[in-house]
């Protein structure tokens, strides 16, 4: 099968729409900071002739994939194998000092979801792996193995805003002291087992548990936490920014970090601002905005996304 028939970027248009005023002079600089298998960037590459891509992913084989895919067009395209908190160090190691548009598709992959032995997916059973970079780190079934009671809590509560959190860790704890829980199979078992039938009816019982356990492998939270102001810092002014989130939580952390960047430093009562406590960041769109329903009906991974966007303004010290 075509790559272009397993992947359908997501709000494709409306991120060239939001990034073009960016991106269209002459050897501007995109940052693709989740490539995946580089569907976003193939066209933005094609939409803007003069333009120089850096690609990022942990994931190997989606490097492997994005690079057969963007190699048509040549030494446009500079791919790093990199976490995306890393975006400021992998631009400069790049050669670049400052960016014209940043693109964040965050999340689980097309690629981890449909490829089976990765475990992502609680519909196939496979090892209990999730790591998007499997080069490093542990797995889920590590973490099963490993975290008390408490953690496994902890993470399913924090992560995957699972009001069975506690009945989970305790049936996992359960589980694991007759056999380790090492399969995606295995664990949707015991999860089933201990959902009072009544919450069945709310939604399969794996998909929050399946949704804590890969941001706990991946650390998804803690590294968006700190490569958002990173990617900021990256952007030249009148460069801009577009993220697309899946879930509550990174929605959340992209609002706050782009509320802070947008917002005015002066103090209370100031009858005039000066410049250097103006807005370093102006806001693109009002709030989230979501996938149309045409969108929508065509791609269904397209139904959770929210998106943001921001320009620079001004420096830091102008």
């Amino acid at each position: 099968m075509d790559i272009r028939d397993i992947h359908t970027p997501v709000m494709l248009e409306r991120c060239i729409e939001l990034l073009a005023p960016a991106l269209e002079s002459e050897g501007a600089v995109f940052v693709d900071a989740t490539l995946g298998m580089g569907g976003h960037s193939e066209a933005f590459l094609t939409r803007f002739p003069g333009l120089r891509l850096i690609g990022l992913d942990r994931d190997q084989d989606a490097l492997r994939i994005a690079g057969e895919r963007l190699a048509p067009f040549g030494d446009r395209v500079t791919l790093v194998h990199t976490v995306y908190d890393g975006i400021a160090e992998a631009v400069r190691g790049a050669g670049v000092d400052r960016v014209d548009g940043i693109l964040f598709d965050l999340g689980v992959s097309s690629l981890q979801l449909d490829v089976a032995d990765r475990g992502f997916a609680y519909s196939q059973d496979a090892p209990l792996d999730m790591r998007m970079d499997q080069t490093t780190g542990p797995t889920a079934a590590d973490v099963l193995a490993t975290y008390g009671e408490g953690d496994l809590r902890r993470i399913f509560e924090r992560y995957g805003e699972e009001k069975l959190a506690g009945r989970y860790a305790r049936a996992i704890i359960a589980a694991r002291a007759e056999e380790p829980v090492d399969r995606s199979g295995r664990l949707v078992e015991i999860l089933i087992a201990a959902t009072p039938y009544s919450a069945q009816r709310s939604g399969h019982p794996a998909k929050r548990v399946f949704q804590a356990l890969r941001i706990e492998v991946n650390r998804e939270l803690s590294v968006l936490e700190h490569a958002i102001p990173a990617a900021l810092g990256t952007l030249r002014v009148g460069g801009r920014i577009v993220v697309l989130a899946y879930q509550s939580l990174e929605d959340r952390l992209v609002k706050r970090e782009f509320a802070q960047a947008s917002a005015s430093t002066a103090p209370k009562g100031l009858p005039v601002e000066l410049p250097e406590h103006a807005p370093r960041f102006r806001l693109l769109v009002k709030g989230a905005e979501l996938a149309t329903d045409e969108e929508r009906e065509r791609n269904p991974r397209a139904t959770p996304v929210r998106l943001r966007a921001a320009e620079r303004l001004r420096e830091e010290n102008a």
